[in-house]
């Protein structure tokens, strides 16, 4: 995919990354319209490098083009491979190489990347470590044009006519694609808050006293988080800054972290004298913070907004110092029941509805098993320290009885204080 954070390559910067000659194409681009055996081909590719490389595959999609129906493509499909730590290269390379693949990009200086041809398939294998900033883009990119058509026709315009010009390297298509790339991945992540800024006073009010918020999720997040006085806090997803108020009560410096402007503006009006404010996305590095120099980071029912944890629990261990804690809610693996979803071990996009200001929002995040929340966490770096099913407070059977009843008899969500 073409890099969204540096200048388009140059001739001497592509023939550098091959491993052996940049092979020159000097010509234009062929295309080939949609194939279902793409998919056929990827999940032949997928079952044999997890024969290779067993445990070592953290996570295996297929991503570009040829994972996304109706698109147009060059007829080479391309797999994302995350293993835990691909810079290291003799931890897979010489398995791959026994195999029949065979090694042509390495760039050890952009998100430690290596790219593979297959033995008998013409497949791009991009090899990442979980913390690359890739791993969300690839899935963002490709699940936005699966599901808008306007999307997927809107860039398959553009490389029809960016593949009729002619061009030296491949790669050099591949940077002419970046703006509209971009756009696309932008308005994906726009979707994901458009909703709150749309209804940030309403949900403020609502979050406020909402039962499920007042009388068990935020009394959750503040007993796994423990004493906090004196310590300096990141609360990710602070919304209007409810949490965050309860924590800079408690003694904590806080910083409150939102995509939302909205929600943040918000918080900055309300409690911008107790704590912090700055807007963030979690997909991006949190450059405003330094290594080591947050000692709790909470994360209350935030992170299932995201497809993939790793590159976010990465920032988190970054900035915590060491015996720092994470301590986070997320929808109970359970909830495939009450979507009525057909798999519980897949991880897909849900849509919700929240009775905000008067009258139902919907709301869209991800679900996925138990053994994902435990495998991002661990493949992360930290220790897991408690999970918790926690009981809403005992005032919530007096002020919210029918609340009162669903919360202490089917599981909602599910938490974790996690320890680096």
């Amino acid at each position: 995919m073409p890099k969204p954070d540096r200048e388009n390559y140059s001739d001497d910067e592509i023939e550098a990354l091959w491993v052996e000659q940049a092979p020159q194409l000097n010509s234009t681009v062929t295309l080939a319209d949609y194939d279902p055996s793409w998919p056929v081909l990827y999940e032949r590719e997928a079952a044999r490098i997890r024969e290779i490389l067993g445990d070592r595959v953290l996570q295996l999609e297929h991503v570009g083009s040829t994972s996304v129906p109706g698109l147009c493509a060059k007829p080479i499909v391309d797999i994302m491979l995350i293993v835990p730590d691909s810079s290291d290269e003799s931890t897979y390379l010489p398995d791959l190489e026994d195999a029949g693949y065979k090694l042509v990009i390495r760039e050890p200086d952009w998100e430690a990347h290596r790219a593979f041809k297959g033995p008998d398939t013409n497949i791009n294998l991009h090899v990442y470590s979980p913390s690359s900033t890739q791993i969300e883009r690839y899935r963002l990119f490709r699940e936005r044009m699966r599901a808008h058509d306007d999307e997927r026709d809107l860039y398959a315009a553009t490389k029809r006519e960016l593949a009729q010009r002619t061009w030296k390297y491949i790669q050099h298509y591949a940077d002419a694609k970046t703006a509209v790339i971009d756009e696309i991945i932008a308005r994906a992540r726009a979707e994901q808050v458009a909703p709150y800024d749309e209804f940030s006073e309403a949900y403020a009010d609502h979050a406020a006293d909402n039962p499920y918020q007042a009388l068990y999720d935020r009394p959750a997040i503040l007993k796994l988080a423990g004493p906090v006085a004196g310590k300096r806090v990141l609360d990710v997803g602070c919304a209007a800054g409810h949490l965050t108020a309860k924590l800079a009560e408690r003694g904590a410096d806080v910083i409150g972290i939102d995509l939302s402007q909205g929600m943040v503006d918000l918080a900055r009006k309300r409690h911008g004298d107790q704590a912090r404010f700055e807007r963030a996305d979690l997909a991006e590095p949190l450059t405003f913070l330094e290594d080591g120099s947050i000692d709790l980071v909470t994360a209350s029912l935030v992170l299932h907004y995201l497809l993939d944890w790793g590159p976010t629990l990465g920032e988190f261990r970054r900035v915590l110092r060491q015996g720092g804690a994470l301590v986070l809610s997320v929808h109970h693996p359970e909830d495939w029941h009450w979507f009525d979803r057909p798999d519980y071990f897949r991880t897909e996009r849900v849509t919700d509805e929240f009775p905000i200001g008067g009258k139902p929002q919907e709301v869209q995040f991800y679900r996925r098993p138990l053994n994902k929340t435990f495998g991002a966490l661990r493949q992360a770096g930290f220790t897991i320290d408690e999970i918790a099913e926690p009981m809403p407070l005992p005032e919530a059977r007096h002020l919210a009885p029918a609340v009162y009843e669903n919360l202490s008899t089917k599981p909602r969500f599910l938490y974790f204080r996690a320890v680096k």
